[in-house]
């Protein structure tokens, strides 16, 4: 007599456990192709600027070798010095660096009843007398970064025609008088972002 087989019982067609090992559990799913897709893709982004960058240091450090050999690639030699500059040629590049101010009168004022043109210069902390020569002045001072403004006066005596500037770094203001006592005057102040104005 057959026994109909119990799916429960192990031998009996149910599935077979080793005694005294928990049942495994089942693996998870495998993820798509996508993720090594973007991987490699990445990875092949960064490995194609790293060499980018390795071929522009290569390239850069051909030109420097070529820079510092001279002009035609020959290494200087005792016969061949590198050009040096005097320490006087030094000086006075540094002197010229430092800016100045620049004052100018130019024009005719005869002198009146009460003396010669009178002609004031310098910068809200400094102020200055000037003096009139052949129809012209001209003076010049350090520029004082921190000054507020520079300016120039010149007051006719009576009569003449007289033109005033100053010039502040590459920047010029200018006045024109003419007769009786008029003033000449002529101002470039400190804009709040440097320059002047």
């Amino acid at each position: 007599m057959s026994h109909p087989q119990d799916p429960q019982q192990p031998g009996w067609g149910g599935p077979q456990q080793p005694y005294g090992q928990p049942p495994f559990p089942p693996q998870p799913p495998k993820k798509s192709g996508m993720g090594k897709i973007l991987g490699f893709g990445c990875l092949g982004l960064v490995g194609v600027i790293v060499l980018f960058g390795v071929i522009g240091a290569l390239l850069s450090n051909g030109d420097d070798s070529k820079d510092s050999s001279g002009s035609n690639g020959v290494e200087p030699t005792a016969s061949t010095p590198k050009k040096e500059k005097p320490a006087s040629a030094e000086n006075n590049e540094k002197k010229a660096e430092k800016k100045v101010v620049t004052f100018k009168v130019w024009g005719t004022a005869p002198a009146g009843a009460l003396g010669p043109l009178d002609i004031t210069y310098g910068s809200d902390s400094d102020n200055r007398k000037g003096k009139f020569a052949n129809g012209k002045f001209e003076a010049t001072l350090p520029l004082d970064e921190d000054a507020l403004y520079y300016n120039v006066t010149a007051q006719l005596q009576g009569s003449g025609d007289i033109n005033c500037s100053v010039t502040v770094d590459g920047h010029t203001k200018k006045g024109h008088a003419s007769g009786g006592y008029n003033l000449c005057t002529a101002q470039l102040s400190s804009g709040l972002l440097g320059g002047w104005d």
